[in-house]
């Protein structure tokens, strides 16, 4: 039963349960509350106009929360980048430094042939004055001839030591100056490391404050409405008296059966795609073997310190930054792959910061509404999260950060947007992200507390771009 409601929740359209029955009133009951119909009708329009208020004020709250989630997955994917920088720096360092080990040697080496043959001359004499006496001694031209050759091959290997030795002071002389320059960018990579650390760190700090104030905010709006809709039922109750509960009530009972039907059907088409998805997930071990080798040697997204005891320990291998990459599948294949990855997620729990190529992964601590919700014990997706793993099957990289992801492809007109499409709202695409399927419907991991499931496209605050990643 649970299974389905939650399966139920994920489809739009549907309610996960139907509302307590309004009261029944008798032919009695009715007859004496005839003179109290029009009692309490001057309250009714203000009501309404209240508890519409109080939906846009939690509407814009929950606004300003997205963009605040987003900010921190923007500095952690910064930071990993910075990681990844200086660790590139520090391997060419060392290899200039053996470098200069090398050309350490050459000089040696060099010098000691130099030197062999300084030895060489002073034992022998002046090279001038032996070639005289060579040519003096001479007692044929053929003597002649083999002298002077003689002579000019001494000459020759002079010069080549000379240049040998030149030659390899300047190659050390270069790669000293490269190694030099590597630790220097080694150096400018570690401090652009901390300060991308730093920032992380303060943007959680910045969403820990805020969230906490907006929590407050919220529960005081949420009590305001409660207030508002309480007065509002009961003027309505006054308003339309026993005769119209009586006709409420018979219409409650028609919904009731017609949305227990829904319900019902919803759950059964929902789990049915779902299970389809799953299978065709399952059995497309390309799609697996792509993500798995687009997360090898990654850092987790939610690691802010080095030994991060609330996520996953960092691989031992080096990570390298994420870039735009090329899908290894394309046209309408790419396209059921992406959305069959999602689509297998339906019912999948939210957790703000979860999710990785593999799949749903633990959440992030905020120290507000996503904690209040147990984000940070959850395995599961936040939306760009679930971006991030749908994508992954089809060899595409995406960076976990709406705004990144809002950059990553073609952007075509929201009016052309196709099956497959990134849609994004919020400033740059920076406060969320949803997968389209097409008919008005996407794919999206809404918000702490819901799941992953499909909605009617919102057109508020939608960018005027969709990203599309394949041809």
């Amino acid at each position: 039963m649970i299974v389905a409601v939650a399966l139920a929740a994920a489809v739009p359209g549907t309610s996960a349960a139907v509302p307590p029955p309004p009261p029944n009133p008798s032919d009695s009951d009715i007859a004496q509350a005839d003179t109290q119909v029009q009692a309490q009708l001057g309250n009714v329009g203000e009501l309404i106009n209240r508890v519409a208020a109080a939906n846009e004020q939690l509407r814009q709250l929950d606004d300003a929360v997205a963009a605040k989630r987003e900010e921190v997955n923007k500095a952690l994917v910064d930071l990993q980048n910075a990681r990844s920088a200086v660790d590139a720096a520090a391997a060419f360092v060392g290899t200039a430094q053996q470098a200069l080990v090398d050309a350490g040697a050459q000089i040696e080496q060099a010098q000691t042939r130099f030197d062999g043959y300084a030895a060489q001359s002073y034992m022998q004499g002046n090279a001038g004055a032996a070639s005289v006496g060579s040519y003096l001694g001479s007692k044929t031209p053929d003597d002649v001839m083999n002298q002077a050759q003689l002579l000019q091959l001494v000459s020759s290997s002079q010069e080549a030591v000379v240049d040998n030795l030149q030659r390899a002071r300047t190659a050390q002389a270069n790669k000293d100056s490269s190694a030099r320059k590597a630790k220097q960018d080694a150096d400018v990579a570690a401090a652009d490391a901390e300060a991308k650390k730093g920032e992380a760190e303060q943007a959680i700090a910045v969403a820990q404050s805020a969230l906490a104030e907006q929590a407050n905010r919220k529960q005081q709006i949420e009590d305001q409405r409660a207030s508002a809709q309480a007065q509002l039922d009961a003027a309505r109750s006054n308003v339309a008296g026993l005769q119209d509960q009586r006709s409420n009530y018979e219409q409650w009972d028609t919904q009731r059966q017609f949305e227990e039907q829904a319900i019902a059907a919803a759950a059964e088409t929902a789990q049915e795609l779902a299970l389809q998805a799953a299978a065709r997930v399952a059995a497309n071990q390309a799609a697996r073997d792509r993500a798995a080798e687009l997360s090898s040697g990654q850092r987790p997204h939610t690691q802010v310190e080095d030994d991060d005891e609330d996520s996953t320990p960092a691989p031992k291998t080096k990570s390298k930054p994420k870039s735009k990459t090329k899908p290894k599948v394309t046209g309408s294949a790419a396209v059921e792959t992406v959305i069959d990855r999602g689509m297998s997620q339906l019912g999948v729990t939210y957790a703000w910061g979860g999710g990785d190529e593999n799949g749903p992964t633990k959440g992030i601590k905020d120290g507000g509404v996503a904690d209040s919700h147990g984000d940070y014990k959850k395995v599961g997706f936040d939306c760009s999260g679930l971006m991030v793993y749908a994508f992954a099957g089809i060899g595409i990289s995406l960076p976990h950060y709406s705004g990144y992801q809002y950059t990553s492809g073609e952007q075509v007109p929201i009016d052309e947007m196709e099956r497959g499409d990134m849609l994004f709202w919020g400033p740059n695409g920076s406060q969320h992200v949803a997968l389209y399927l097409g008919n008005g419907e996407m794919l999206e991991a809404p918000q702490s507390g819901d799941v992953v499931k499909i909605s009617p496209v919102r057109e508020g605050g939608i960018m005027p771009y969709a990203v599309r990643l394949y041809d």
